[in-house]
């Protein structure tokens, strides 16, 4: 009976951990604020970490090697009062691909508009549809956000339903004063960034994450030459957003995680391959005009 119990035991325990979606790196950079005691600071990574990474966020079984890379840095710019709090927080996402140690970079984004309360010790508290806190509503916001493009780049619109999540949370927030949920505050903020992933207009957007990774990128080990191909033919879904609507939010985040493997990818191309990738990335991505011209001296 008690051999029966330990092996019970085990197969919970390694149950829950291998459950889990996230494996995040958490940090609380707090060296812009003095004259303050620091260890509510400390605390409050810890507590970050734990809401995060040993939260149940999905009905899917996730294999350890299967989580979420994903790094939230939390940048403390001010202490408004004893729990008052203001800064930013930079968020990255990166996705395994296959058959390879490479991991690539689908978002990488400062979210500057933060305000929030937080009493040392106290539990973060969140539940769909309602508005717990500014803290936990944010975390959890960018949880969705992440588990949205993650699940896109698997399976076309695959991360409809976790941008429902978030939008849900952008609805229970309209009626408080934190600032980022509301569409008249920006028009880059977390209201546009759920509103563009959602938006039938922009869907050849995440018609181009799908392609992207799984006929190119994750085609490459086996076949660099066809995956760099679909590459290519994945940048025209770009194309025909940047014509619709230029500088477009979701747009411009795609592309600021991605400009440096463009580069990377279409170096090793050829001297075709190079000229279509460097006519069309200019003109998709203006800004960078000169990094992509580096691709033809490659």
């Amino acid at each position: 009976m008690k051999k029966i119990l330990i092996i019970a035991f085990i197969f919970f325990f390694t149950g829950n951990v291998f459950s889990q979606e996230l494996n995040c790196k958490v940090r609380v950079n707090y060296q812009q604020v003095e004259g303050t005691d620091t260890k509510v600071f400390e605390t409050l990574e810890s507590a970050i970490y734990e809401f995060i990474n040993n939260r149940k966020w999905t009905n899917y079984n996730f294999g350890i090697e299967e989580r979420l890379d994903c790094t939230i840095m939390l940048t403390i710019s001010e202490r408004m009062s004893s729990d008052e709090f203001k800064g930013s927080i930079n968020i990255a996402l990166k996705r395994p691909v296959y058959n390879s140690a490479y991991n690539s970079t689908t978002l990488n984004y400062i979210d500057r508009d933060f305000q929030f309360n937080y009493i040392e010790f106290q539990p973060l508290e969140f539940q769909d549809n309602v508005f717990s806190s500014n803290l936990t509503s944010v975390l959890a916001y960018w949880v969705y956000v992440f588990l949205g493009i993650d699940f896109d780049t698997f399976t076309l619109y695959g991360g409809d339903h976790f941008y429902e999540k978030a939008e849900s949370i952008i609805n229970a927030a309209q009626n408080e004063s934190f600032p980022g949920w509301k569409p008249f505050e920006s028009q880059k903020n977390r209201y546009w960034l759920v509103e563009n992933l959602l938006n039938p207009t922009y869907q050849p957007i995440r018609k181009f994450l799908y392609e992207y990774h799984r006929k190119g990128l994750d085609l490459m080990y086996d076949d660099a030459s066809k995956g760099r191909a679909n590459i290519l033919k994945s940048l025209k879904y770009l194309e025909v957003v940047e014509n619709q609507r230029p500088g477009l939010y979701l747009l411009q985040l795609v592309l600021d995680a991605k400009s440096d493997e463009f580069v990377n990818v279409f170096s090793e191309g050829s001297p075709q391959e190079k000229t279509k990738a460097v006519n069309l990335l200019k003109e998709i991505d203006p800004s960078s005009s000169d990094e992509y011209e580096g691709i033809l001296q490659n």
